[in-house]
């Protein structure tokens, strides 16, 4: 009886090394910027850290079934948590895009009267619909000199790509990839056509505004 006992240890180390090792993949996230660049305005982005939706901490590929259930790929993964992968993709996008002198980070000396926020809320594969999806939330943020930030627009950026039937990790990765690409474009389209409008040039505040009445200085 006592030798049985001492067997058991035995059986179950000889169970774990039959064990099949998996290999753990990892992915880069990082979609290219197609296309000519834009007119540069001579203006200075701050893109602040992008912050990473609920559930998307992890570095674990999503899929979505067709039943809405969700499947993490415990040994398929991003290389880094994805909204990291995600930033660091979103400012070479738009550093590539030439609207802007330059793009910044947080702790940056370099003065900037735009600000960028945004949080990436979806990134997966809807593999029962055959497409990739992701999805930002963005808010863009004006701040002259010396003046307190406002808002100047606040959008969802989603973009969807083809996903093959029976596509493995690979094919999903990149499905996804295309998807952030389609995104970021949306995101590049909207900060062009903030820049280039009004919308972020403040009126002046060193007078009345046209139309207001001001008292004449001595009076009252």
């Amino acid at each position: 009886m006592r030798r049985a006992f001492l067997l058991l240890p035995l059986l179950a180390g000889c169970g774990a090394i039959g064990t099949p090792y998996v290999e753990p993949r990892r992915f880069p996230l990082e979609p290219q910027r197609a296309g000519p660049p834009r007119a540069a305005t001579g203006r200075v982005l701050l893109v602040r850290t992008t912050r990473a939706g609920p559930g998307l901490e992890t570095r674990s590929l999503r899929r979505i079934r067709g039943d809405g259930t969700l499947d993490l790929a415990f040994y398929e993964g991003w290389l880094a948590p994805p909204a990291d992968l995600a930033e660091a993709a979103l400012r070479a996008w738009l550093t590539a895009s030439g609207l802007f002198a330059a793009i910044t980070a947080p702790g940056s000396r370099l003065a900037a009267s735009l600000v960028l926020e945004t949080e990436l809320t979806a990134l997966e594969a809807r593999v029962a619909e055959g497409r990739g999806r992701a999805a930002l939330s963005a808010l863009l943020l004006s701040q002259p000199d010396n003046e307190d930030a406002r808002p100047v627009a606040q959008f969802l950026a989603e973009g969807f790509a083809p996903l093959p039937a029976g596509a493995d990790a690979v094919g999903q990765a990149g499905a996804m990839q295309a998807a952030l690409g389609v995104a970021f474009a949306q995101v590049d389209a909207r900060l062009a056509q903030a820049v280039l409008s009004s919308s972020v040039n403040p009126l002046p505040r060193r007078g009345p505004r046209p139309g207001s009445w001001a008292a004449p200085r001595g009076a009252g």
